[in-house]
This record gives structure tokens, sequence and C-alpha cells, in this order.
């Protein structure tokens, strides 16, 4: 839940009217708007509680796939009180799920990479709904 405020937070500082979903709604963990409800988004959060080179996905991640749809992937280290943010497209994410085997069935991930980096602090793509052009990257 952590994640889901900050990003919350971050989205409202820049305009945005953002609403978290109830914990046992599935997908979105968040949705936004602007001030006149004409552009929305669902985002979903991933955080993960230290640094880390990936982020646990859900199984349907790689059909989830929506222009409107975005994945913000956080990574939080207490010790430097530094947050990682990636604002991904959901297009993206889904191009991109790694499916590995594990003792208990599959486990689907996004890992970081050099792409992954276009995507660090990628807060302009909701830059329509601070009345602003956005500036997609994929």
């Amino acid at each position: 839940m952590r994640g889901a405020f900050l990003v919350a937070a971050e989205l409202a500082r820049r305009g945005c009217t953002v609403s978290l979903t109830p914990r046992n709604a599935r997908g979105a963990d968040l949705l936004v708007t602007d001030q006149t409800c004409s552009h929305a988004f669902s985002i979903e959060v991933k955080t993960n509680a230290a640094p880390a080179n990936f982020w646990l996905l859900d199984k349907d991640a790689e059909s989830k796939a929506s222009p409107s749809h975005y994945y913000v992937l956080v990574n939080l280290d207490e010790d430097l009180n530094a947050i990682e943010y990636y604002v991904v497209p959901s297009l993206y994410v889904s191009g991109h799920v790694k499916v590995e085997p594990t003792s208990k069935g599959t486990c689907h991930s996004i890992r970081k990479s050099a792409q992954l980096e276009l995507f660090k602090n990628n807060w302009d793509c909701f830059g329509r709904i601070a009345g602003e052009a956005a500036q997609p990257l994929f």
C-alpha cells in the first residue's frame, strides 16, 4: 500500500485527481483523471520494499494491455530515504513479461533493463491530465 499512496501523492502534486481502488479490486490500484474528467487512466502499482532489479507481476500482465492502463514500478530504499519510480505503459509491460517456472508454478515479472530506464520518472506521459501535451516514450 505504501507504493500506491506514494504514487497517488505524486500524481496529486502534479494536478491530477486520484482515487485508490478497493483492495479487493482486481487490476488497477489507482484511477486517475484531470479536473474535468477529460482524460482518465488506470494505474497498477508494483512496489519493492528494498531496491531490486525486478518486479513481480500478476499472471495476466501479458494480456492486460491498454493505451489507458499504466504500471508504476516502485523501488523503496529506507537507508537512503530514496524512491525510484518507473512509469511504464501496459503496452510495453505486456511485451516484456518474463515467465519463469518455480516450485509452486510460474513467476511473472519485469526486469530492469536499458529500455526500462527510459521510463524512469516518466511522469510526463500523464501531461494530458495537467492540461499539457503528453510526451509518450512508447
